[in-house]
């Protein structure tokens, strides 16, 4: 018997409201709709009264940004989930691929709810504070690439890290094994796929190999010998790929 998710609906665009309640009703049952709300303080009283699992959230609403909801909650009345409907481009959302967030993309699809309503009901990620804090930085403040945040599940935490501070990421299967400049491991419960997506938009990220990411700056030596690899900050290795070599001294121009 699948579990009941009990939801809200927060957009200032009525038509947006009667869509996205059309497509749940028709292809996500296990979400139950207790109330649709026209913008964020309605949204409020409904989430302290319904004491929602999950709230579809839109972000550019007059009066209040979306992005604002936790100002309205103390850190432990956030036991729900969020998932963003945003007409952002697609610059801006590597935001949302950096702090680790979901996110529907107006217009909505019906399969790309489907698989956002299944990742949230297979991890049940209520508390997301710090995605959250850093969405919030990503979109509104950072600038540069050096003042971006990069949300890293890891365990039951997240770690937030300055992009800056990844010499290689290592995949491991399901997983991928993050090497920082301070000598430091972390295993993320991502696999190497996802980071390629998260740090494409970074000049000096490269996949070098089907195991590795490297961090240009951090680069230290390219060895032809042993099938070619590359010596990285801190002692680290990385293997590279024969059809890689060409690409890599490209990048390094």
């Amino acid at each position: 018997m699948s579990i009941i998710l009990k939801s809200i609906i927060i957009d200032d665009e009525p038509k947006a409201r009667v869509l996205l309640n059309a497509i749940i009703e028709q292809y996500c049952p296990n979400v139950q709709i207790d109330a649709q709300c026209s913008d964020l303080p309605s949204g409020i009283k409904a989430i302290k009264k319904y004491k929602p699992n999950l709230i579809f959230l839109d972000i550019e609403m007059p009066g209040h940004s979306g992005l604002e909801l936790l100002d309205f909650f103390d850190e432990d009345e956030v036991d729900f989930g969020i998932i963003f409907t945003t007409a952002y481009n697609e610059y801006a959302l590597q935001a949302f691929k950096f702090s680790a967030i979901d996110y529907l993309l107006k217009p909505i699809q019906h399969t790309q709810l489907v698989e956002a309503v299944g990742r949230f009901t297979r991890k049940q990620e209520h508390n997301q504070n710090q995605q959250l804090k850093a969405l919030q930085q990503n979109l509104n403040v950072a600038k540069t690439w050096e003042e971006k945040r990069i949300v890293v599940p890891n365990g039951q935490n997240y770690k937030l890290l300055n992009p800056a501070e990844i010499v290689m990421i290592k995949g491991e299967g399901s997983y991928s094994e993050i090497h920082l400049l301070d000598g430091s491991k972390i295993l993320a419960s991502r696999n190497l796929k996802h980071f390629e997506e998260v740090l494409w938009h970074i000049p000096y990220f490269f996949r070098c190999h089907k195991s590795y990411i490297i961090n240009l700056h951090e680069t230290l030596e390219f060895v032809k010998s042993d099938g070619g690899y590359l010596n990285l900050r801190g002692g680290i290795i990385a293997g590279i790929s024969p059809e890689k070599v060409d690409e890599f001294w490209e990048k390094l121009k």
